[in-house]
């Protein structure tokens, strides 16, 4: 792994600007009918994305107007293929030019662009060819394109799924004649997103036009989007977080931006904080709970980073697709404060692919606003006096955004009542018309205009707090475990991060269900390995009151899902198939 140095951002090179933070056309609110009359207008001004290299110097910027020119001249390449309206056309998202343009010619064409993941730092090329293989059975495009660095693997998985694979250098060379476009509807699909860990199981999210625009409007307005604002995002356009939030969005409301890939933040975190210190105007940026956390762990306890980093601009400090974890934040703060960066940034959000991306917005100002819960109350064991109590901190994910509903329901779908905990519905004009081609799956999560988020949460005052995923809840003996909670009391042990530990349910040989807890190992000796098993277990047993499976397994072993968070789901299938292989400890 590169290690993190010291020096500053590169200076750009000679001539090459970025756009601009602020022009003279009016900002739009993402008012707009269809997403490519979105690009129309933000076109006519002066604002665009900018791509950086690794070291977070300028390498290339697109204003707006020149990435609507290049995607329309794609959508006559799309045409000339004989592409139609409806077809879906796969794209890996990779965070530039040949994407964006990509992307939005789809758009231009009527066809429906479904953006597909690059490949992780795990599982080979073999894993990234099935798990491509599985997502193009799901939504049987007419072609895949993509970049030429991965070429051979994308065009095994195309030619697996009898799909047409095309380099999209070499797409780029066609020829673009004059063409009709067709005239998309407010009302018609405008892509397909794929939730993040989809792969055996893939859910192609549809959303249309309406859906998407109406999500971006509440989170601009949600997050008070105004004149000067500058957006800095590392985010990866695969998941909706990056996709919907910094990048779709960007174009709807007109914001300049600056990139890092993903895989560049993966390498030198830093860069990503360099880089809102050396743009000026920098104030909004997102990340889930990991990006705040590797980037105080990298910094530790150097003394430099009032010289290093200027993040006094930083109004949203946007935070969401994960548990927010409070102690984390106030590492951040902690770590990141003499650099002029201001608690009262952040910005909590909850949301999902299902709804578009925004479902609550904290109000900007508000920052990190926790309760705590006993834990009695989320394990639905309310009263129970057999052992001492412990508390667990809940964040404030907000309010709902502009237009969605928010209700907490019981099991059988009655409405409960403030500070109740139960499953989280949520309703508005930006939920997805439903699953690609996935009737059943539709009908388990949507009704009466209302979704199922298959989260766990509850009101107050208006706020919505979650808990954890209903689907992750570990019961026992008829009583609930979060895996979160059992997760971080493994993490409090010295050697053991965030990421290092997933908890889930099995079924024993006498068919009885119990947690097993999955911990990454970097001891390769037996003795200490036999130490760390106990101390974890009876960690666990202090939290649970029960005894659990416990197992060491090497580093790097967990699954992610494609926005990096840990996928308990996964975790589970990979171990019970025998896939994810503990150390042989002996008992």
């Amino acid at each position: 792994m590169m290690t993190e140095t010291t020096d500053t951002v590169m200076d750009r090179p000679a001539g090459l600007s970025p756009t601009p933070s602020d022009d003279s056309l009016p900002r739009r609110y993402a008012d707009f009918a269809t997403l490519g009359e979105a690009l129309d207008y933000a076109a006519q001004g002066a604002k665009g994305l900018n791509f950086h290299d690794p070291r977070g110097t300028l390498i290339r910027p697109y204003p707006f107007s020149e990435l609507r020119d290049d995607a329309l001249a794609m959508a006559r390449r799309f045409i000339a293929a004989g592409v139609k309206p409806e077809d879906r056309i796969a794209l890996i998202a990779e965070t530039g030019t040949d994407f964006a343009s990509l992307f939005f010619g789809v758009i231009y064409a009527g066809a429906w662009p479904v953006p597909l993941p690059l490949p992780t730092s795990f599982g080979g090329a073999q894993s990234y060819i099935d798990q491509l293989s599985v997502q193009l059975n799901s939504c049987d495009p007419t072609m895949l394109i993509y970049p030429p660095e991965i070429g051979a693997m994308c065009a095994e998985a195309a030619k697996n799924c009898n799909v047409e694979g095309i380099d999209w250098a070499e797409f780029a060379t066609r020829a673009a004649p004059d063409a009709t476009l067709p005239q998309a509807k407010t009302n018609d699909i405008a892509y397909l997103q794929y939730s993040s860990g989809s792969t055996r199981f893939p859910h192609g999210v549809a959303i249309t036009h309406a859906a998407l625009l109406s999500n971006l409007a509440a989170h601009s307005i949600g997050m008070h989007v105004g004149d000067g604002d500058r957006c800095v995002s590392w985010l990866p356009w695969y998941h909706d977080m990056g996709l919907v939030g910094c990048f779709l969005s960007i174009v709807a409301n007109q914001v300049s931006t600056d990139y890092l890939k993903t895989e560049d933040f993966a390498r030198r975190p830093l860069a990503w904080l360099d880089l809102i210190s050396r743009n000026p105007g920098t104030t909004l940026s997102y990340s889930p709970t990991f990006g705040y956390d590797i980037c105080a762990r990298r910094i530790g306890s150097q003394s430099h980073v009032a010289d290093r980093f200027d993040l006094s601009r930083w109004r949203v400090a946007g935070n969401g697709a994960d548990m927010i974890r409070p102690d984390v934040m106030q590492s951040f703060v902690d770590a990141f404060a003499d650099a002029g960066f201001k608690a009262s940034a952040f910005l909590p959000s909850y949301g999902l692919a299902e709804a578009t991306l925004a479902v609550s917005i904290m109000p900007p100002g508000e920052g990190i606003r926790v309760e705590l819960v006993e834990e009695t109350q989320l394990s639905g064991q309310e009263g129970r006096r057999d052992r001492p109590q412990r508390y667990r901190a809940i964040v404030n994910c907000g309010k709902p955004a502009r237009d969605m509903k928010i209700e907490i329901r019981e099991e059988d779908g009655t409405p409960l009542p403030d500070r109740a905990i139960g499953k989280v519905w949520c309703a508005g004009p930006s939920l997805m018309v439903g699953y690609f081609r996935d009737p059943e799956a539709t009908a388990a999560c949507l009704a009466d205009g209302w979704l199922d988020t298959g989260d766990m949460g509850y009101m107050s005052d208006g706020y919505i707090y979650i808990v954890g995923r209903a689907k992750d809840m570990i019961i026992v003996n008829g009583r609930n475990h979060w895996p979160q909670d059992i997760e971080w009391a493994v993490e409090q042990l010295p050697g053991f991060k965030a990421g290092d530990i997933a908890a889930f349910a099995i079924t024993t040989p006498g068919g009885e269900e119990t947690p097993a807890v999955l911990v990454q190992c970097r001891s390769s000796d037996e003795a200490e390995r036999v130490r760390l098993r106990e101390e974890i277990r009876e960690r666990v047993r202090s939290v649970t009151g029960m005894n659990c499976v416990i197992e060491l397994i090497p580093p790097r072993t967990l699954p992610r899902t494609s926005s990096g968070k840990l996928s308990r789901a996964k975790a589970r299938n990979l171990y019970l198939a025998g896939e994810i292989k503990p150390y042989a400890i002996a008992a």
